[in-house]
């Protein structure tokens, strides 16, 4: 009987080692590399019928070169890594994992929002520091603090993720708007209702980022719809860096023409030293790491490799080209 060759060209980002292949290996031949560079793909997986990747970049030139592979799952949602069309020339199933880090992504985002807000970790660092203790107040703080309460949320993108922090910003007691396709149907939200972009800019006290990155949404955050929002507002981004024009941003920051934002996400990742935001005034930076939790990856994991035995018995799943 033919053993299928499996090989995973980025493991390490999906399982640093808390997680277990076993049960991929059990459906095949599995060589599991922690990275690979460009020039390691076709000798890497030029033998591999199945082959995953989560950053590694299949091109139409690398996938020609693959001659036994038929299938290319990607350990993530997004999928621009791999030249669909080239595969689906090649009849070569590209398939992703949907979903999996809703819960993940959307408590995340509000972790963000909740520093922007109410400044924990400045404040416990200067407590650790001694200034409580030197203080002559039973109280103080070093900035402003915002309560959510009553700040109206504006989402651009209103998927599964975009979805699911809306409903915690009900939770929260805030009033949610939405931009993109309005689809399919929004739950009976209080005060909800759909608007053009321009105007959830310039009615939101928060802007959240939820949209996939397309020729339409790419650079979507600019100097002139940083213009548009409310000095005091926040901007989230836990989707795609390049929705971002990172010196726009930057730029408005430091003149205060917003209030501040969070990105777990940058144009390029990693990011140069010499990115703008990672100097800008009000802005935290995280190193993408929204989709991380232990469970969204177990999740991730568990699909991936449900989806290679779908492919392997004739029902293909998740399939993306």
């Amino acid at each position: 009987m033919t053993v299928t060759k499996i090989v995973v060209l980025d493991g390490h980002a999906l399982n640093p080692g808390d997680l277990n292949w076993e049960a991929l290996r059990a459906i095949g031949e599995l060589q599991v590399f922690d990275r690979t560079a460009d020039d390691q793909i076709v000798a890497r997986a030029h033998e591999a019928e199945i082959v995953l990747t989560n950053k590694t970049r299949l091109s139409a030139q690398i996938i020609r070169q693959l001659k036994s592979t038929r299938y290319i799952g990607v350990l993530a949602t997004g999928y621009d890594v791999v030249d669909v069309q080239a595969a689906r020339e090649l009849k070569i199933s590209v398939t992703n994992i949907p979903t999996y880090a809703t819960a993940s992504v959307a408590e995340f985002t509000f972790a963000l929002l909740l520093e922007l807000c109410h400044h924990v970790a400045l404040h416990a660092d200067s407590t650790r520091a001694g200034e409580w203790s030197r203080s002559k107040d039973f109280s103080f703080w070093k900035t402003p603090l915002v309560e959510l309460a009553g700040k109206t949320i504006g989402i651009i993108g209103l998927g599964q993720i975009g979805r699911r922090v809306a409903a915690i910003a009900l939770s929260f007691q805030m009033r949610v708007i939405a931009a993109g396709a309005a689809s399919s149907p929004v739950p009976d939200w209080p005060g909800f209702r759909w608007c053009e972009v321009d105007e959830l800019l310039r009615q939101a006290d928060v802007v959240s980022l939820h949209c996939p990155l397309l020729p339409q949404t790419q650079g979507i955050i600019n100097a002139k719809s940083l213009a548009m929002m409310k000095p005091s507002a926040f901007l989230i981004n836990t989707s795609r860096g390049p929705l971002v024009i990172e010196q726009d941003l930057a730029d408005a920051l430091n003149n205060g023409r917003i209030a501040g934002a969070a990105v777990d996400v940058l144009s390029t990742e990693p990011p140069s030293p010499d990115n703008p935001l990672l100097r800008a005034k009000n802005c935290i930076v995280t190193p993408h790491i929204a989709w991380a939790s232990r469970e969204a990856r177990t999740r991730l994991l568990d699909t991936a490799i449900a989806n290679v035995r779908a492919f392997l018995d004739g029902h293909p799943v998740n399939v993306v080209n």
